[in-house]
This record gives structure tokens, C-alpha cells and sequence, in this order.
């Protein structure tokens, strides 16, 4: 039932995907989001930071929403300061969440994050709702955020009452389409780009694990799937990059969702391939609205004015989705 015929018309340059995609990433610009930052503890002694926004009303707000970016991005990334900057002109704090390692501070232990991972979601999630500050909680993901929080949503364990409604931009819920997907050569700037920065970010665990990262490996890193192999996967508990792909992918929970729930996936997304648009599982589904346009690129729905309409689409279905 949920498709959802999609307003959203990109005019001009905007069509191209590559455009659209390297403009929202690398030209826009958004200013005045002020963030306070928060240094969580996690239970296996590493931290994640959160940056906080709060509400531009003079009242105490009873709505917070939790935003997670995608992969080797942080909670200052354009997607997340434009994504906060109209929620709190809304009524709405916001916590901007960076994964372990994205904050500009190395994580204390061997493993890190990666596009599956929900139990620091949860978490966190748990966390904030236990602070009992917040009536309501909406939950935003771009990109690889937004898989791991389809995971979330479709592990159904301990979810807080609070939670109200899930949006999601740009979400490879299956990774592997995703990665076949990137690994055709047009695409080559982007996988190059996640390349480089993870390669980065694999020397410098080097120092800390010699006796498990070493210079022979990382010379092995060529592509996505050989960090994901040399890394990803053991760091985490897979049995290699297949492996990792298959059981962190979030298509196959999908039909567990029971919150209600956004995918925003353009069709011209050059990270999206396959089942990354479950059009089957929203069909059979009260929660699952899946939306998409024709174009937008990689969460690049740029409209005229101070936000795109992935972002205004987000805060449309979090106001239509509070009871």
C-alpha cells in the first residue's frame, strides 16, 4: 500500500545525477547550526559523540529527533546541519550522532562502525528516552545511517514507546546491489573518495594494532569489498565481506517494521541498485512508505531555497506520523 507518487521534480543540471549528488556533497553550504557536543560512554568502554541542537522556540520542546549520517561521514556533514537547522526552526532538539571514529576523534578499540550496526544505536536511542526529557523521539538516516536504522526498526528489540516515525534518505538496504552499483566505472569518483578515507583511517589503526593490521594488508586494499574483508568483517564479527553484506543489509527486515517508517531512494542514485528499492516489502506493508523519484541523485534533492525537499519531506512525515 505505501508507495508514495513522489512531488519531487528536479529541474536542469539537477537531473544529472552526478551533479546533483557532487553539488549537495561538496558546494552547498549551510550556516548558523550551533551544536554542543556530547561524549557518550558506550558499554564495551569505546564513546561516541553527539552533537546537540536545540529547539529555536522559547519553550521547553517534547520532541527530539536522532540523526545518523552515512559512511566516513559526521554529524557536520551538509545533509545533517540542513537536516537539524529545519527541525529546530520547528520546535524539535536535535542530536546529531557520530558513529565511532567519525567525530574527528579516533575510537578507543580495534572494531568501529559499520553499515549494520544497531546496538550503539540502540543505545543511544535507549539512553535519550531514559533521560525522560522527550514525549516523542523521530529517528533520520542518510545512507548507510539510514540502513542501519531500517535495521533498527525491523530487529524490534527494545524499541521506546517514544519513538513515533523513521525517515530514511538514500538507504542501500541491500549492500551488496549497492556495492555493484559503485564498482561500475561512471561511479568511480565516489568509491575512490570512501576509498581513500578509509584506507586513511586503516593506517592509523595500524599504530594502536600492530599484532592486527599490518603494512603487507593494507597493501591488499584495492577496492571497497578488500577493506570490507581485511577489515570490516573480522573487525566485526563477520566471516568476511559477503558475509558482512548479507547479514548487515536491512532488506530482509523490512517486513518486520512496525513504526511508521520513510525510504527517500532516487532512481538515478548512483550508490542504488536492486533490492535497495523494496518496492514488494512496501507494497505489503502498512509502515513502509517508499519513495521514489525520479531523480536526486545520492541525497541530492535540491529545490529552490534554504532546504531540499528530502529534508522538508522528512519533517512533513515526522509532523504527519506524531498522533
Amino acid at each position: 500500500m505505501p508507495l508514495v507518487m513522489s512531488e519531487f521534480r528536479a529541474n536542469g543540471l539537477f537531473k544529472n545525477t552526478h551533479f546533483s549528488t557532487i553539488y549537495s556533497a561538496k558546494i552547498r553550504q549551510v550556516k548558523g547550526v550551533h551544536q554542543e557536543r556530547e561524549r557518550v560512554t558506550l558499554p564495551d568502554g569505546d564513546f561516541v559523540d553527539i552533537d546537540w541542537s536545540y529547539t529555536l522556540s522559547r519553550k521547553r520542546t517534547q520532541k527530539v529527533a536522532l540523526l545518523f549520517h552515512g559512511l566516513e561521514g559526521n554529524a557536520q556533514r551538509t545533509y545533517m546541519l540542513a537536516m537539524a537547522k529545519l527541525l529546530i526552526r520547528n520546535g524539535y532538539d536535535v542530536a546529531a550522532v557520530n558513529f565511532r571514529g567519525c567525530s574527528g576523534s579516533d575510537n578507543l578499540l580495534y572494531r568501529s562502525y559499520h553499515s549494520g550496526e544497531t546496538d550503539d544505536m540502540r543505545f543511544i536511542i535507549q539512553m535519550i528516552a531514559e533521560k525522560d526529557l522527550y514525549n516523542e523521539i523521530f529517528l533520520y538516516g542518510v545512507s548507510l545511517g539510514g540502513n542501519a536504522l531500517l535495521k533498527y526498526a525491523g530487529e524490534k528489540k527494545g524499541i521506546p514507546s517514544q519513538v513515533k516515525a523513521i525517515a530514511t534518505v538514500g538507504v542501500p538496504a541491500d549492500l551488496k546491489a549497492s556495492l555493484e552499483q559503485l564498482n561500475y566505472s561512471e561511479n568511480w569518483v565516489y568509491r575512490t573518495s570512501f576509498l581513500v578515507d578509509l584506507r586513511g583511517k586503516y593506517r592509523k589503526k595500524m599504530v594502536k594494532y600492530p599484532e592486527l593490521m599490518t603494512s603487507e594488508v593494507y597493501a591488499t586494499i584495492k577496492t571497497l569489498k578488500d577493506f570490507d574483508d581485511v577489515y570490516t568483517a573480522p573487525a566485526h564479527g563477520f566471516k568476511n565481506a559477503l558475509d558482512y553484506y548479507e547479514k548487515a543489509s536491512s532488506f530482509e527486515l523490512l517486513p518486520e517494521i512496525e513504526l511508521p517508517t520513510l525510504i527517500l531512494n532516487a532512481k538515478n542514485d548512483s550508490f542504488l541498485h536492486g533490492d535497495c528499492y523494496p518496492y514488494e516489502h512496501a507494497t505489503s506493508s502498512n509502515d513502509l512508505f517508499l519513495e521514489t523519484p525520479d531523480h536526486g541523485g545520492h541525497v541530492g534533492f535540491y529545490k529552490r531555497g534554504e532546504f531540499y525537499y528530502s529534508e522538508q519531506r522528512t519533517l512533513d512525515f515526522f509532523e504527519e506520523k506524531t498522533p
